[in-house]
């Protein structure tokens, strides 16, 4: 992130901060992005744009008249931003956390801190193909690699979701070499994926474990004496012992991941696993188990 030699108001800094994430994350920027997010006039986010090419980052982006918006430079460099693809998932996670506890914020409470966790390395042009793919529901050709196998081999997929799991993003989509939906993980893609012109024949309708809910009912690891079984359930508001999660049947492995159950085993410590899964044989996966545990692993 690049000093300014002279001090910016905290409204427009956050503006331009948005023109930088959404430009670069995203490949096309348009007022409406400013006008929607700060609720303020179509002039007033041009006025923004402009200031923020003028005296901050001259050349930073292009106006593209057929895209109808601006695109980011090919020697585009972040100014009030690092260009970690972090603040693109931020930006996101701030967007739905807003929007639905607003009412509960306590802002500019002092000492907060939050532990980052290491993120996957994406670059701005994977992370733009696909969001362009995923948004305009067009195909992507890409290379792909996972640590079942090695050799990279190109598939064209028509995403239809873009997840974020923490630390990791992935995409939901339709596989054309193995005629199925699978999850496939930005970080694994190689070299550049490209949006293609050609529109996506499956969507999000077509993919059932996407369609389908499943409830996961979790419970503190039954090998914990009694007493400790009830200040797992209390860490976790438990009712009755149980605490019910529901997710969209795909992505259930990874909600399963991030509470560090899986299905087949357990940690020999039951002091590590702390929870466990009471009804794996009602959440339906049947042959695709093994397969999504593995994804949600990231092998």
């Amino acid at each position: 992130m690049k000093k300014t030699d002279w001090p910016i108001r905290w409204d427009l800094l956050l503006r331009y901060r948005l023109i930088e994430i959404i430009a670069l994350w995203e490949g096309r920027l348009t007022t409406n992005h400013i006008c929607h997010s700060f609720g303020i006039g179509r002039q007033q986010a041009s006025k923004d744009i402009n200031t923020y090419l003028r005296e901050l980052a001259p050349g930073n982006l292009i106006y593209d008249r057929h895209l109808k918006g601006y695109v980011p430079a090919s020697d585009f460099k972040p100014v009030v931003t690092h260009g970690e693809v972090s603040e693109y998932q931020d930006l996101l996670t701030q967007q739905q956390n807003l929007s639905e506890t607003f009412s509960e914020l306590e802002l500019g409470m002092p000492g907060n801190t939050i532990i980052p966790g290491p993120a996957r390395s994406i670059p701005p042009e994977t992370m733009r193909a696909v969001v362009n793919a995923t948004r305009h529901h067009r195909q992507l050709k890409a290379s792909y690699v996972s640590l079942s196998r090695p050799e990279a081999v190109e598939s064209l997929l028509e995403p239809h979701s873009l997840v974020c799991t923490g630390n990791n993003w992935h995409i939901r989509a339709w596989c054309g070499s193995n005629r199925e939906f699978r999850d496939f993980a930005l970080s694994r893609f190689q070299s550049h994926p490209e949006a293609l012109r050609q529109k996506s024949r499956y969507t999000a309708q077509h993919d059932e474990d996407w369609q389908r809910t499943v409830t996961l009912n979790i419970a503190p690891d039954q090998r914990l004496t009694a007493a400790q079984q009830k200040i797992i359930a209390r860490d976790y508001g438990m009712e009755h012992g149980f605490l019910q999660v529901k997710t969209r049947a795909a992505l259930a492995p990874y909600v399963l991941s991030q509470l560090g159950i899986t299905f087949d085993s357990s940690h020999p410590d039951p002091l590590v696993q702390q929870l466990e899964l009471v009804n794996p044989d009602q959440l339906g996966f049947g042959s695709k188990r093994e397969r999504a545990l593995k994804a949600a692993a990231g092998l």
